[in-house]
């Protein structure tokens, strides 16, 4: 037998059925509830009363609500842990409904979509990406919904796929099918909500948005993305910029374990933004600003053009101290105009978004004004941007009150005299609200009753209330009772009831005009998103430009010089961030000198001396520079690089299930593949993570690759003092070390980098001040001078057999079975010191040895999990019983 529901709950499951992988709010009066599964897992999640639907039925129904006035907070939570949900709103008036209330979803929430961003939140973007796959390329689009931002790009591999995303920290990705597995698990570990939408619309707003773009592939994914904000949104996307396409290669490339390690914008120990760079240099006054800082960021240039155009900026501001502060007090007063563009599109902007607007739009013409009193060509074009959009300003000023009230459907947002039909209203609801005062004193003089009130509640309308000792008081002709209190009762007239019919209809047609006329002026405000979006651009490219001439007077930075060649001169450089911390007169400046025949620098010196730090004020300045901001030295010349990897810090991936050695192979083979003689990299202890002879040897041989094929830039930091003999044979490397010194057996750090190698080790040093027991260290001193007595030395490149020596990147395909083993027998140098590169097994090996062997030097380790190659060890371990 089928059970048997209500009709309301036969709508329910309707609409449910529509949306099976979202939180349906269902709309009941003035709560929205959930039912079924969804009231289970949402009464855990939100931590609501669950209770039950039908009491006393068999099977009653689980069910928990939220008022709708306070909604938002509950559906941020949702979204927050990466679910949708859908709203489902009443289509009519329940008074006026026949029969169950027409309802319907009007908006579908997702992680990618949510648009109402307070607080920090309100200082980040929140991008929703769309992805599709084409010839063994990927398609990517991307949107901030709440800023109409919208741009798209094609990449050649998983890996920038992968790259690009986590850049955005986009939360959700749209696909149209089936990608490949792999993808799809590197989604889930990254927690990056996957939706699909199987159809692509047709219509001339999409058309409009891709007008501009020449590939159909990007055409046709940014065709999905707003394919599925149209689905989901159910609204106007009026204020959707049209898709930029762009290049990653346009920009200085950093992939996002380098941003991890660099702390670009998340601090790696805390997880939030204080002490990275984007915290330091952010001193932008509004929101947007603070947004664009972050972009630039994420994408420094690569043009020498652009790049002085912001630093003449930056310097114009910072050279006129008095005309900057002007400008920041009326930035101060400058709102989000990009997401109340957007609200304004989406029929959300309140009357006191409005003001806002308006307050925002006053601002501009005295920012136009500062930008006049600099008198610098350099503003010309950024100034002539500036539209005040004085027609919009003056709309609102005339038609909004100052202090609106935060509902727009209950009057009281139009100021008086802006429209004549909603003064004539109002005009008789005073006039009727004066008539009741005259009524009630009229009243109390024919009763003799002097606490006699006329009142009126949303119930009864008005009344006349006479306490009950009075009643005998009152003609028993006119009054009519209404209702009894304890204390008193109510009553009403003939002359109260006409006057309360014309209050009334007064009231309800004054409220029903004003958001009609609010309506309106939204529609015409709306008409100018695109000049307030473009007003937007400027304003928050004005605010970043402000933000670097602000840090860079604070803390000291210079104008960076920068050179098409391969010269880098950094005199007295500094860590910006750890400066901060450390305050100016405790932080130790040091020099970077890498002229066009010096590509790298070996960096040793003990543990804590600061050799990390060293190596990433490097690259910090090289973002700083490229992002058009001063940089902390007493000078700088920079080369403009194309790309910057890092690998500093030990790291296990536990996303991806890879160890912490795993990772800097992978990172290391990263730099390897893709870095030009135009890009910065920076090793720190690269080969610690395994044995020390495998370690020693895999560096100098990485070491000896970076030198002889990719030529970049490069800081490599090493313990393995045998490696600082490579300055004898390799042209374009020099030995730094960071000073250390002992003062009565104390180790002292001097955080000073100078030339040549340090002259010893001082790890047990490290160790006694991190504690250690005082026969632990003893012992150690006396393993160690045992150890440095075998004088352990590994071969140069030059002492190596150019035909031997295969300068391969840390990446091999399988090779085929071997044809002619005698040719892979291992090589013996004269002086009886086996080769780096050649297994250690002598000719009389057998076969099956050398085959093994073979097959372990082109082993493709980039392409294999853990699990992998311990089965492989284990294959070969059984052949060789």
């Amino acid at each position: 037998m089928a059970k048997k529901t209500t009709p309301m709950m036969e709508q329910y499951q309707k609409v449910k059925d529509q949306y099976p992988d979202a939180f349906l709010f269902y709309r009941l009066g003035d709560f929205y509830e959930l039912f079924n599964d969804d009231a289970v897992k949402g009464a855990q999640l939100l931590e609501l009363t669950l209770t039950t639907r039908n009491h006393s039925a068999k099977n009653p129904i689980p069910m928990c609500g939220v008022p709708h006035r306070a909604v938002n907070n509950y559906i941020d939570i949702l979204i927050d842990k990466g679910y949708k949900v859908a709203i489902c709103e009443q289509m009519e008036d329940p008074k006026k409904a026949k029969g169950m209330v027409k309802r319907a979803v009007t908006r579908l929430i997702t992680p990618g979509t949510q648009m109402d961003l307070n607080g920090e939140q309100a200082r980040d973007n929140n991008y929703l990406a769309a992805v599709s796959q084409q010839e063994g390329k990927f398609n990517l689009a991307y949107t901030d919904l709440s800023t109409g931002e919208l741009k798209t790009t094609t990449l050649a591999s998983t890996n920038e796929l992968i790259n690009e995303l986590v850049n955005l920290q986009s939360k959700e990705v749209v696909v149209d099918g089936d990608l490949s597995s792999q993808l799809t698990t590197q989604f889930k570990q990254r927690n990056i909500l996957q939706s699909h939408q199987p159809t692509i619309l047709k219509n001339a707003e999409i058309s409009y948005l891709t007008q501009d773009l020449e590939a159909s592939a990007q055409q046709h994914v940014v065709a999905l993305l707003v394919s599925y904000l149209l689905t989901t949104q159910k609204r106007s996307l009026a204020h959707m910029q049209k898709a930029i396409s762009y290049q990653p290669s346009s920009f200085m490339k950093i992939d996002h374990y380098s941003k991890t390690n660099l702390e670009l914008m998340t601090n790696m120990r805390s997880g939030k933004r204080q002490g990275t760079l984007a915290w330091l240099l952010d001193e932008t006054k509004t929101a947007m600003g603070s947004r664009l800082l972050k972009r630039w960021i994420d994408r420094p240039l690569i043009d020498p053009t652009a790049i002085g155009e912001r630093q003449d900026k930056v310097q114009e501001l910072l050279d006129h101290y008095f005309e900057r502060s002007n400008l920041q007090q009326e930035l101060i007063k400058v709102y989000d105009l990009e997401r109340l563009a957007g609200r304004v599109a989406y029929g959300s902007v309140s009357g006191r978004d409005l003001i806002q607007l308006k307050t925002s739009l006053q601002q501009v013409p005295k920012i136009k004004y500062v930008l006049e009193t600099l008198d610098s060509p350099v503003f010309e074009e950024l100034q002539g941007k500036l539209d005040p959009l004085s027609d919009v300003a003056e709309l609102i000023e005339r038609s909004i009150v100052e202090e609106p009230p935060i509902a727009i459907t209950d009057g009281g947002v139009i100021k008086d005299g802006y429209n004549d039909q909603l003064d004539q209203y109002r005009d008789a609801m005073n006039n009727g609200k004066q008539w009741i005062a005259d009524m009630q004193e009229r009243e109390r003089k024919l009763t003799g009753i002097n606490n006699l009130k006329i009142g009126y509640n949303h119930v009864f309308g008005y009344y006349i209330e006479v306490t009950k000792v009075n009643l005998d008081k009152l003609p028993q002709d006119r009054y009519e009772r209404k209702q009894t209190l304890v204390n008193a009762e109510r009553f009403s007239t003939p002359e109260l009831k006409e006057k309360e019919a014309l209050i009334m209809g007064a009231q309800e047609k004054s409220t029903a005009l004003e958001y009609d006329l609010f309506v309106k002026i939204r529609e015409q405000v709306k008409a100018q998103i695109k000049r307030l979006q473009n007003l937007a651009q400027q304003l928050a490219e004005l605010d970043v430009l402000q933000s670097f001439a602000v840090v860079s007077e604070d803390y000291h930075f210079v104008r960076p010089k920068m050179n098409t060649g391969h010269s880098l001169k950094i005199k007295d450089g500094r860590h910006p961030v750890v400066e901060k911390f450390m305050g100016h007169q405790e932080y130790v400046p040091n020099d970077v000198m890498m002229d066009d025949k010096t590509d790298i620098l070996l960096i040793t010196g003990p543990n804590m001396s600061g050799k990390s730090t060293y190596m990433r004020q490097l690259a910090l300045i090289a973002v700083m520079a490229q992002i058009g901001c001063f940089v902390p030295a007493q000078s700088a010349e920079l080369p403009i690089f194309d790309q910057v990897f890092t690998r500093i810090g030990a790291a296990d991936d536990l996303i991806s299930g890879e160890s912490t050695f795993m990772v800097e192979m992978m990172e290391a083979n990263n730099a390897l593949m893709h870095a030009t003689d135009r890009s910065l990299i920076l090793f720190d202890e690269i080969g610690r993570g395994t044995a020390t002879y495998d370690g020693m040897a895999l560096a100098q041989a990485i070491i000896e690759y970076v030198h002889s094929h990719v030529r970049a830039k490069t800081l490599f930091s090493t313990h393995y003092h045998e490696l600082t003999a490579l300055e004898n044979s390799l042209e374009h490397l020099k030995n730094v070390h960071v000073g250390a010194t002992e003062k009565n057996g104390e180790l002292v750090f001097l955080h000073k980098v100078s030339a040549g190698p340090a002259d010893k080790s001082y790890g047990i040093h490290v160790a006694k001040l991190a504690g250690m027991p005082t026969s632990l260290l003893k012992r150690a001193d006396v393993i160690l001078q045992k150890l440095e007595q075998k004088d352990v030395k590994l071969p140069s490149l030059s002492e190596q057999k150019p035909s031997n020596y295969h300068a391969e990147p840390i990446s091999a395909k399988v090779s085929e079975p071997v044809k002619n083993e005698e040719e892979d027998a291992p090589k013996v140098e004269q002086n009886g010191q086996l080769e780096l590169f050649e297994p250690p097994v002598a000719k009389s090996k057998s076969s099956v040895d050398r085959r093994i062997i073979h097959q372990l030097k082109e082993l493709n380790l980039m392409g294999m999990t853990p699990m992998d190659v311990m089965n492989q060890i284990y294959k070969w371990q059984q052949k060789l019983k």
